[in-house]
Parts: structure tokens; C-alpha cells; sequence
């Protein structure tokens, strides 16, 4: 069953990095709301924050101040086993690295966010694997390890793996950033389609203005905050 939603809140989010010297701001007071089923990509120079918005997101990095809401739920507000349910539940992550385990299989990597603290795979996660794997023009290479394709493949398996647990809110950090045009404009039709198949929300972090130009929902961050494109 498809999960509904992926509506994002974000109020007041503020990110500081302390030294023994000096403190650094990279996020100051980022206000955004994202719609259920909304496919909206962020830009902004090198070192302004993109990627560190993307990972407090997904629960991946805590907010110095302010909240995030994914479904009306502020995962910082869980504890640690609580937000790895939630992230593993509701978030799906393609990152620029595709982070595939070499010694796993094509579909065993696929199918590992459905394994839960050492729980067999979920019933009918080999299935909605294999047809995933069918969506992103894998089937025939399922028994293969990352090793054996090519980095586009790669990228592709990564897709189909962020969206085994039909999550209702997709975040993308550079999916295309190691990618030559053409391989790059194969991955971004991907996630289009399936964005449009699977339902709920998606947000990309990206430098490439080819694929920016894509969204119909756009945002720059900036000192200021994030401002529409």
C-alpha cells in the first residue's frame, strides 16, 4: 500500500557548527512548506548549506534550533531508535555516491532498508523489489554486484532502493552529480516517472541548471534563506 502524503514543514531551522574558535552559521532561520505530492529542487552556491538542509530533512543531522514536520511528526523529537524507524519508514535517499554494499547483490541491496534491527526481509519486499528493479531497466542485471555496472546502473539501483519502502518523501543530495549528460538526463526521466508513479513528495539538492530546470517548484538558499527561483 502506497503511503500517502510527504508534506514537509520547515519553521525556523537553524544549523551552527562550534570549534574551540568560533562558530560557524550555515542555516539561518529556513522557513519552507512543501504540498503533499510536490516535486520542488533546491540551488545555491557551493558551501551555502544545501546539503546540510537535505540531511536535517532526513533526520540524518539535528538542527541547532527551529523544526522540521515530515507528515505532521518532528523526527528530532524522537529518540534514537524511533528516528532510524521513521527515517527507514518515511524518508528514501539517493545521495551523489550511490553507497551500494559491494559484497551484496544487485537486488539483496535493494532489498536491505526492508530488514529491520535483524528482521527477515518484509513480505513481498523481494517482489516490489524485482519490480522496481523492472522499472529502472535493471531486471536482467539482479544477481550482479555494484562492481559489475556502470556508474548510471549504479545510480539507478540506488533509486530503486530509496523507494523499497514506499516512502512519503524522497531526498535527493546530487543524484546526478557523477554522471555524463546523457546518463544524467536517463536518471532524472527515473526519478520523474517514479516520483509520478509512487506518490508522495520529492526534494533535490542540485548544481546541474539542467536538471533545475526541470521542477516545477524551485528554490535558491541564500544568507537570507531560501528564496524561490
Amino acid at each position: 500500500m502506497s503511503r500517502a502524503c510527504g508534506e514537509l514543514v520547515l519553521e525556523g531551522v537553524t544549523k551552527e557548527y562550534t570549534t574551540p574558535h568560533h562558530t560557524v552559521r550555515v542555516l539561518d532561520g529556513i522557513d519552507a512548506r512543501l504540498e503533499p505530492g510536490s516535486a520542488a529542487v533546491i540551488t545555491g552556491p557551493s558551501g551555502s548549506g544545501k546539503s546540510t538542509l537535505l540531511h536535517i530533512v532526513g533526520g540524518l543531522e539535528v538542527p541547532t534550533s527551529g523544526r522540521v514536520i515530515v507528515d505532521g511528526e518532528d523526527p528530532h523529537r524522537l529518540d534514537e531508535p524511533e528516528l532510524a524507524r521513521f527515517r527507514n519508514r518515511a524518508i528514501g535517499f539517493v545521495f551523489q555516491d550511490h553507497h551500494l554494499l559491494p559484497q551484496f547483490d544487485v537486488l539483496q541491496n535493494v532489498v536491505l532498508p526492508t530488514i529491520a534491527a535483524g528482521a527477515p526481509a518484509a513480505d513481498g519486499a523481494v517482489g516490489r523489489a524485482r519490480r522496481l528493479l523492472e522499472a529502472v531497466g535493471l531486471a536482467e542485471r539482479a544477481s550482479h554486484r555494484p562492481a559489475e555496472l556502470s556508474g548510471g546502473e549504479r545510480q539507478r539501483v540506488a533509486i530503486a532502493r530509496a523507494l523499497i519502502n514506499r516512502p512519503s518523501l524522497l531526498l535527493c543530495d546530487e543524484p546526478t552529480g557523477n554522471l555524463d549528460q546523457r546518463t544524467a538526463d536517463a536518471v532524472a526521466d527515473l526519478l520523474f516517472g517514479l516520483h509520478a508513479e509512487e506518490g508522495g513528495s520529492m526534494v533535490v539538492v542540485t548544481h546541474s541548471q539542467e536538471l533545475a530546470a526541470r521542477f516545477p517548484l524551485g528554490f535558491e538558499l541564500a544568507p537570507e534563506g531560501l528564496r524561490p527561483r
